[in-house]
């Protein structure tokens, strides 16, 4: 079994990445990424910190609104709009989950497209379904992206994706059709899951539950890539049984250490592509 080692991988693309951002720098300001997190999850706390030292490895000036979780819809839409306007601002991240009483499909589509760092806006998402140039959602990108550094073939694969959010399941799905594999997505209404997943070449595991797919559901030699990030019983797992799965899989992600940290890549990166947008290189 070869370990799909996302945080070599990502350390490597983060230091290509700030080597391209030192060029430009000689001559055009920094970029620039403003990360709105509300309220004081200890996860999106860690996730927002995590951001913020990659966005300084790589050379991204990075600005954090920290807002209280009692903060109104407008307040969150008056910042949005604020950010929007400000040239000096490339990218703009919406870290999630926010509370309840704020609509956060609203909020995302409220940032622009043209900086919306996450690719989370329904008009990215669309060009995205459409094969149109766009900024891929930050985690399948660096699903791709890992997979490509392994030189792993999508194409005539089978792939199936365990998971339908609209975050990771949906646009994986499409990016590896795109890339010529055949395409099966589950959710908790499918039965018999491990019938699909037994069948695949290339499981994405991403439904959020921990240490769901066991050594049976995996067919020998599958690749695996495991996006859940769970804790249980104070520790952090994944929705793939690791210690089980080595066994059979022929490429296995870890948790943590496997997406994770190409996630935050692949979010630098598309700060930088909005970046070149804005600077009109």
């Amino acid at each position: 079994m070869i370990l799909l080692d996302g945080k070599n991988v990502a350390k490597e693309r983060n230091l290509a990445l700030k080597e391209n951002i030192e060029t430009y720098t000689k001559t055009h300001r920094e970029p620039q990424l403003a990360i709105i997190l509300i309220g004081d999850n200890p996860a999106s706390i860690s996730y927002v910190t995590g951001k913020g030292k990659a966005c300084k490895l790589v050379g991204i000036k990075h600005i954090l609104h920290h807002l209280e979780d009692t903060v109104t819809e407008d307040e969150v839409a008056s910042l949005i709009e604020n950010l929007n306007q400000d040239d000096s601002i490339d990218g703009i991240l919406l870290q999630l989950p926010i509370p309840k009483h704020l609509n956060d499909s609203k909020l995302i589509d409220m940032i622009s497209r043209d900086k919306d760092a996450d690719g989370f806006h329904v008009v990215n998402q669309g060009y995205l379904y459409q094969k149109k140039p766009t900024i891929y959602p930050a985690t399948p990108k660096g699903i791709i992206s890992l997979l490509e550094h392994y030189n792993i073939q999508i194409s005539s694969k089978h792939a199936v994706i365990v998971g339908r959010s609209n975050i990771v399941g949906f646009p994986v799905a499409r990016l590896l059709m795109d890339r010529g594999a055949t395409i099966t997505v589950c959710h908790r209404q499918t039965k018999d899951l491990s019938y699909h997943t037994k069948q695949a070449d290339i499981i994405i595991a991403s439904a959020g539950t921990p240490l769901l797919i066991k050594k049976e559901m995996v067919k020998e030699g599958a690749i695996v890539v495991d996006v859940g990030v769970n804790r249980l019983e104070g520790k952090l797992v994944g929705d793939v049984c690791f210690d089980e799965v080595k066994e059979v899989a022929s490429y296995l992600s870890p948790v943590p250490g496997g997406v994770g940290p190409m996630t935050i890549n692949a979010l630098l990166e598309n700060t930088f592509e909005l970046y070149l947008k804005h600077i009109k290189v």
